[in-house]
């Protein structure tokens, strides 16, 4: 699924990375701790996250996650912003709750890691 797609079906917006939405997703990891995501190891891989700070660019950056979903509306700040453009990730904010957008996620069809 693009990325894109992913926006519209969690209502969101994208912050940064406007021009590489067509990347494809194929699987979605949901987690505030970064520590869990650094175990992941698999391809075209979605982060959704409510926590908001430059640890979880970085963390996306050493994972190649392409794409981070900050749910419940949280303030991407400039500097994660300046950091993921740099990075070439696409940071989408949703007001969604991580439940809810892992669940509509799920039902349009992107895989679970586990």
């Amino acid at each position: 699924m693009k990325v894109s797609e992913i926006v519209e079906l969690l209502q969101g917006r994208v912050i940064t990375g406007e021009n590489i939405t067509g990347h494809e997703v194929e699987r979605a990891f949901a987690s505030d701790l970064m520590s869990d995501v650094l175990t992941i190891k698999t391809d075209n891989l979605l982060l959704l996250t409510g926590l908001v700070n430059i640890q979880a660019i970085r963390t996306a950056e050493m994972s190649d996650i392409g794409c981070i979903v900050f749910v419940r509306n949280k303030v991407i700040t400039e500097e994660m912003i300046n950091l993921a453009s740099e990075c070439r990730i696409t940071l989408v904010q949703s007001a969604f709750s991580l439940f809810r957008a892992s669940g509509v996620l799920f039902r349009a069809g992107i895989e679970p890691v586990f």
